[in-house]
């Protein structure tokens, strides 16, 4: 019983832990996403505990990241009245943000000479944990080192996206929103509400079109990205 309750316990706690510390001081590389997963990867080495021991019962927390996301239908709901208005420009922004994240992607792997397990798994780097681990999959990737990519696409872009809309002086919600909600999935979706609900509900919306999109245009752009 003390192993099945061993993975998820440890990263509860530091997860909190690393949150508390990040509330008191707010730097990047205090940021809960970053920091628990290191000290995690500390403990297990310190300790020679194996990861698939430690990942018995983390696991139950990967499978509660879908459940989360559709959780994202609340603020939706309530804001639908604004969504509706804004729905071509939305839709139009998000289809763009995501054929050029596929795009970049494929270019970075290009340039940086990945093989092609590598580069599947990169495809999905923009869409949240969930889904994006079931595209890398579908496409030939690893969906473990998609998580990794997801992770730091989202902590890059929730840290970059608010420098970006100060010094541009955004102050359309409705921008706000699709740009953290495109390229920083949840991470920049947390940060969109600290900017307001609608930015937030937004966001949400983004990131839900953002997966569907890379769902269905990544398997079959991907090929044309790649031919020699």
């Amino acid at each position: 019983m003390m192993l099945e309750l061993f993975g998820i316990s440890m990263t509860v706690v530091l997860y909190w832990a690393a949150k508390k510390l990040y509330q008191h001081k707010p730097k990047v590389y205090f940021s809960p996403l970053i920091l628990s997963p290191l000290l995690i990867v500390g403990f297990l080495l310190w300790t020679g505990i194996p990861y698939e021991t430690y990942n018995v019962s983390a696991s139950w927390l990967t499978d509660l990241l879908q459940p989360a996301t559709i959780a994202f239908a609340i603020p939706l709901y309530k804001s639908f009245a604004t969504l509706k208005k804004h729905a071509s420009e939305i839709i139009a922004s998000v289809l763009c943000g995501s054929v050029v994240a596929i795009a970049t992607s494929a270019l970075l792997a290009q340039l940086f000479d990945l093989n092609l397990r590598m580069v599947d798994s990169l495809i999905p780097r923009s869409v949240t944990t969930p889904i994006a681990m079931n595209i890398s999959e579908m496409v030939g990737g690893i969906p473990a080192v998609t998580a990794v990519f997801v992770i730091i696409t989202g902590i890059f872009g929730s840290q970059v996206g608010p420098a970006i809309i100060r010094l541009l002086r955004i102050e359309n919600e409705v921008a706000r929103g699709v740009m953290l909600g495109t390229n920083a999935h949840g991470a920049g979706t947390s940060k969109a509400f600290e900017f307001s609900a609608i930015t937030g509900t937004v966001s949400s919306l983004s990131m839900i079109l953002a997966a569907f999109i890379t769902l269905g245009v990544a398997p079959w752009f991907l090929p044309v990205l790649m031919m020699p």
